[in-house]
């Protein structure tokens, strides 16, 4: 017959594998009729990410995603609650049940796919060249003669110098701020800038009336939710579809980054 200590001991030694089993396995897949039991849906969000992730004046999540979170909620009919991550958490944030949806500007790559299950896209990041709508620029070969401000090693370096022609002149300049005051100043004809940015120069300088003159590439962004969760990926995509459908998402993307919702293709 056991002693007391010893039962004790072997009790806290089953809790403790419990623990680590439980720790062990996958992430519980959350079905629709689950969150709408809980009465809430809870999303990650980051909130240093304008105009995707912001904090109002009020210090309350607003932006992009905010908008598309909020929708997300009433056509799941429950309240929203939005939980402010950062780039490197946002992922375990998920894993770990801490929220149920990812709506935080998480591009869609393989490697991620290995840890989250995405959605179709919601939004997209560009990269392209911006210039005063009175240069004509149209396609690579017309930067030739051209001064073109970048951010070096940045991803719109890369994608400049990949089709820029020799006759171009590349100005690289250690981070966005520089790069973008070398075009406002006139010390360039042109920039390789994000649409996000590139709403921001419109904003600065309205008069000179800048304008994306081509795209060099684009990453999509998901809605992010655990692996294996079939009927809620189904769902979300449903929604996704209907607020592509009625204009919803381009509205949100007028107001947000100035300009249509382009063309969304899930890589």
């Amino acid at each position: 017959m056991f002693s007391v200590v010893s039962r004790r001991t072997l009790l806290a030694a089953g809790v403790a594998s419990a623990a680590l089993l439980a720790a062990a396995l996958p992430a519980s897949a959350q079905t629709v009729d689950a969150i709408k039991a809980k009465g809430k849906v809870t999303v990650g969000m980051l909130v240093d990410f304008p105009p995707f992730g912001i904090t109002d004046t009020a210090g309350k999540p607003d932006g992009y995603d905010a908008d598309v979170a909020k929708l997300l909620a009433k056509e799941l009919g429950v309240p929203v609650e939005i939980v402010p991550v950062t780039g490197p958490n946002r992922i375990p944030y998920l894993q770990t049940n801490k929220v149920d949806l990812l709506v935080a500007s998480l591009g869609i790559t393989a490697e991620r796919a290995k840890q989250v299950q995405f959605s179709s896209p919601y939004a997209a990041i560009q990269i392209g060249v911006m210039a005063p709508a009175t240069v004509a620029i149209k396609a690579p070969a017309d930067l030739a003669g051209k001064r073109i401000s970048v951010t070096r090693a940045a991803t719109q370096d890369v994608a400049v110098t990949a089709v820029a022609p020799k006759e171009a002149t590349l100005m690289r300049f250690d981070d966005d701020a520089s790069a973008v005051q070398a075009l406002l100043s006139g010390q360039v004809d042109a920039i390789g800038i994000s649409n996000v940015v590139g709403r921001q120069i419109r904003t600065m300088a309205p008069q000179a009336n800048y304008e994306m003159k081509f795209v060099l590439s684009r990453q999509v962004q998901g809605i992010a939710m655990r692996q294996g969760q079939d009927d809620l990926l189904k769902w979300v995509n449903g929604f996704v579809a209907k607020i592509k459908a009625d204009g919803s998402l381009n509205a949100i993307h007028k107001k947000w980054l100035g300009s249509d919702l382009p063309e969304l293709a899930k890589p």
